[in-house]
């Protein structure tokens, strides 16, 4: 048993080693070990690619507005590994991790010696989150993000009040297969029998999977484009600004701070969420609490602006679509400046096609790694970029504190790739300009 913080978070991490091992038996082993707090628990189940971070932050600052607690499971995370169990926005104190880690661990160790074999990492954190919810600290509402997949992921064990499913692109294909149809078809496995289902996905292909799945289910589906529609979107100097049209109600005027076309998307599946939780589930949520929740809503490392002066962004674009929607962004709100890119990435990602994206956007673009198991050689990366001024740098720190000396009025300094990588450079990056004052 654990009696510090240190201690647990090193038996958490240990489990990595197990990978990653589909199916459900495990979690639901535990569950019945520990009295099912999952039945507990009043949720919604949002998977997808790309956006399931930015629609739960989303949700959880509307319900928030309203006077609702709101618990969210989350991954990864990008400060401090608490963030994963977070109450209200707020991550769980150390002594609450120790404390879910001693519940847990005797099932660990049962587990192992059974032919399931020992929990993952993430089943482990997944586990810890339904204790916490069901028995230690009951939340209005849980926002549980899935964590890779949708029908054999650790989450989907819970039978939520509504299901989103944000996008659909071609990334963990190793795991999800290399089709739209066939990613489509995992994420999908979050479609409970009558349960709401909410998408954004935009291929026709990956949603006649999901409207098939649906079906089958007798879950009705509110389709971005159909059921809800945006128009008169324009980007705002912090933000962007849209009007949502449901087939329930009309709401002109949203702004996000939220930068990014992306963020309309996810901010309406929000909407769209808070409109059926309101009709359906007795959530007393007004337009002032959407709009509030809107306005207010933060994600780090999302397009996020560290500094105006010089001006330097973060953004955790780790696959072709998240780079393809930054270089969009860069292209269209930066058309003066000289754009100076670092990117580091894991090697198991499209690796070509985002780094061709990036160079049609970069000034200039160099290319840095860091230490994590399945990150990428700095030199690989530069290898394959066709920019006419590329260049790599393995030492990160190194590699900040000469670019940052170098950025001026007239250029935007962008820091992109894994979010492993940044959640490591925020506070590095931070200190630099503290120091610069």
């Amino acid at each position: 048993m654990f009696s510090t913080y240190e201690e647990t978070l090193n038996w958490v991490h240990s489990r990595l080693r197990l990978g990653i091992k589909p199916g459900l038996q495990r979690m639901e082993w535990m569950m019945e070990k520990l009295g099912h707090p999952e039945r507990r628990i009043k949720s919604v189940h949002i998977g997808g690619t790309n956006g399931k971070g930015s629609t739960v932050t989303f949700l959880r600052s509307i319900l928030q507005e309203a006077g609702y607690s709101v618990g969210t499971f989350t991954s990864p995370y990008f400060e401090q590994f608490n963030e994963r169990i977070s109450l209200n926005g707020v991550p769980i104190r150390d002594e609450e991790i120790v404390r879910l880690a001693n519940d847990i661990y005797p099932l660990d160790e049962e587990l192992e010696k059974t032919e399931l074999g020992g929990p993952t990492e993430f089943e482990i954190i997944t586990a810890m989150s339904f204790q916490y919810f069901g028995h230690v600290q009951p939340a209005d509402i849980v926002l549980f993000e899935v964590g890779l997949g949708g029908r054999y992921d650790s989450t989907n064990i819970i039978y939520p009040v509504l299901s989103i499913i944000s996008s659909i692109g071609l990334d963990h294909t190793a795991i999800l297969g290399d089709t739209y149809e066939e990613i489509a078809f995992e994420k999908a496995g979050i479609i409970k029998p009558g349960i709401n289902v909410i998408t954004g996905i935009k291929q026709q292909e990956a949603l006649n999977v999901i409207q098939e799945k649906a079906f089958k289910m007798k879950a009705p589906v509110y389709q971005l484009g159909n059921e809800f529609t945006i128009a008169g979107h324009k980007s705002l100097p912090k933000g962007e600004f849209f009007n949502l049209k449901t087939v329930f109600k009309e709401f002109p005027g949203l702004e996000t701070a939220m930068a990014g076309k992306h963020q309309t998307e996810n901010a309406s599946l929000a909407v769209m969420a808070a409109v059926l939780l309101n009709k359906y589930y007795s959530f007393l949520l007004e337009d002032e609490h959407i709009r509030a929740g809107l306005k207010a809503a933060y994600w780090p490392g999302r397009f996020e602006i560290i500094s105006e002066n010089p001006l330097i962004i973060i953004d955790g674009a780790h696959n072709e679509e998240g780079i393809s929607a930054l270089s969009s962004e860069l292209e269209k709100r930066f058309q003066n400046r000289r754009r100076n890119i670092v990117f580091a990435a894991l090697s198991d990602k499209k690796l070509d096609k985002m780094i061709d994206s990036l160079d049609s956007v970069a000034d200039k673009i160099t290319f840095t790694e860091f230490n994590f198991p399945r990150a990428a050689a700095a030199e690989e990366l530069y290898k394959i970029s066709s920019n006419n001024k590329k260049y790599f740098n393995k030492d990160w720190k190194q590699l900040l504190d000469k670019e940052l000396k170098e950025t001026d009025k007239d250029s935007v300094f962008v820091i992109t790739g894994s979010l492993y990588f940044l959640s490591e450079v925020k506070p590095y990056l931070l200190k630099l300009l503290e120091n610069k004052k």
